[in-house]
């Protein structure tokens, strides 16, 4: 027998050491998960009864162009701060969306409890990252990013039919106000954890960088909120066409010129390492999230289903992310190598849903691909988060967290206005099926995808004395 003290087993996840904060963690992206399902649901309620009109899709627009600046924001500060006044910042702003849109009398008011809630969505998630890159072991960062993805599957599954049963024999009020609750005890599980934890010691940028930073990430969520609006109105015609799609490419490109500040240098290049990383998450977001935004509106057109069975697949989608992520967690090798499985994955996925968008096609087989797509994204997503951590330091962890998110989010918009703008070009309002729109709409879509696969195979990190890829986390 050796003399040597046995080594102690390291903590897990939900040992004593790490539950309450992990169970916290699981909490917030809970709520915002349920926010964002529930919500969805309920708008068209509300947009009936406080009379939406055109305003209906500010809405969701407004969320998403506030969390963008809410996570820039976040990111700087949390370089300089830590991520304690980040993530109680956008608690705050949270429940005082929540609260201002549940007592809205006015749709306008409820556009702008979205758009505070969106601020503080996009703070806490940030927070949440830089939070377990400080606290979790790298052993355990891949667990608790597979678990962030499952904790999405309830809200999916639950969501939408509480929501709607609220809003339709309660009021729709509720699905605002039932979120502040779990808001707040979340808040009270990771304090006492998180309550030490400082400012880096060598902080990556100073007070005046940071406002920079934060005037960009304005910029941004400005010329994207302008390129989506012009580029939907536009695709609508109009005498006004020419000036909507001057305006939607004067938006893009202003965003492009934001985007080049606070991504990482070489994002836009698909340079190696940590900005093929970044790029790879907004490549992929912009597959998928455009993908299953239309995918409730093809099964209807194409198979006539109903409302309630459409949304099997997307609850299928749900259950494939979280196996995905639950086999990441446990892959070993070069992390690298899943950014392209998962991608190639998605590219096939997506591209075959377009090939399968006929009425001959089975819905039980449409169900089927979108869940492999689920498990697409539940593996590469899940490891880009965990290669960013790995690839960052305690100064620059929080920006570089807001960069992963600053990818996601604009990704999700930026195939979402893509497919918007194909369908509104190609629909027939006249004809029924429109499988050939959906058709062109999933193969444009599919290349997004198979961009990920080119930066998903220059993530990797390469030492120039043995060309070997060092990186396994």
């Amino acid at each position: 027998m050796s003399g040597s003290a046995p080594q102690r087993r390291p903590a897990g996840a939900m040992s004593a050491e790490y539950r309450a904060l992990t169970l916290g963690i699981l909490a917030i992206i809970t709520c915002s998960a349920f926010e964002a399902m529930a919500v969805t649901t309920a708008m068209p309620v509300v947009a009936a009864e406080l009379s939406a009109g055109a305003g209906y899709g500010l809405a969701f627009s407004m969320f998403l162009t506030a969390s963008l600046l809410g996570t820039v924001v976040a990111g700087s500060r949390c370089d300089r701060e830590g991520p304690l006044p980040s993530l109680a910042a956008g608690m705050l702003l949270m429940t005082a969306g929540l609260v201002l849109s549940a007592l809205a009398g006015e749709f306008w008011i409820v556009t702008a409890g979205r758009a505070v809630s969106g601020l503080g969505g996009g703070a806490m998630i940030v927070a949440v990252y830089v939070i377990i890159g400080e606290i979790y072991p790298s052993a355990l960062q891949p667990v608790i990013f597979g678990w962030l993805a499952a904790a999405w599957i309830l809200p999916s599954m639950v969501g939408p039919l509480a929501a709607g049963l609220l809003a339709q024999y309660v009021s729709w009020r509720w699905v605002f106000a039932a979120v502040i609750p779990i808001v707040l005890v979340a808040g009270l599980m990771v304090w006492p954890r998180i309550r030490s934890l400082g400012p880096p010691a060598s902080p990556a940028m100073d007070a005046a960088a940071g406002r920079r930073r934060a005037l960009w990430g304005t910029v941004l969520a400005a010329a994207v909120f302008l390129a989506q609006w012009a580029g939907s109105a536009a695709a609508v015609p109009s005498s006004a066409a020419v000036l909507l799609w001057a305006a939607a490419a004067a938006g893009a490109g202003a965003a492009g010129v934001a985007l080049g500040r606070l991504l990482p240098p070489g994002t836009l290049r698909l340079s190696r390492g940590l900005p093929s990383v970044v790029a790879t998450r907004g490549l992929l977001s912009a597959g998928f999230v455009a993908a299953e935004a239309f995918l409730p509106l093809m099964v209807l057109a194409t198979h006539g289903v109903d409302p309630a069975t459409a949304g099997l697949a997307l609850t299928a989608g749900a259950v494939g992310w979280a196996v995905g992520s639950f086999l990441q967690a446990r892959a070993g090798g070069r992390r690298h190598r899943l950014l392209v499985i998962g991608a190639t994955m998605l590219a096939a996925a997506v591209g075959g849903i377009g090939l399968l968008a006929s009425p001959s096609v089975p819905f039980w087989v449409i169900v089927a691909v979108w869940s492999f797509a689920g498990a697409a994204m539940g593996l590469a997503l899940s490891s880009t988060s965990v290669m960013v951590l790995a690839l960052s330091t305690s100064a620059d962890r929080g920006r570089n967290s807001a960069s992963l998110q600053i990818s996601d989010q604009l990704g999700a918009v930026a195939g979402t206005t893509v497919a918007g703008i194909l369908f509104a070009l190609l629909q027939d309002p006249a004809a029924s099926g429109q499988a050939g729109v959906f058709r062109v709409m999933w193969l444009v879509l599919a290349i997004f995808a198979c961009l990920g696969i080119v930066s998903g195979a220059r993530s990797a990190i390469v030492t120039p004395n043995t060309g070997k890829v060092p990186f396994t986390a």
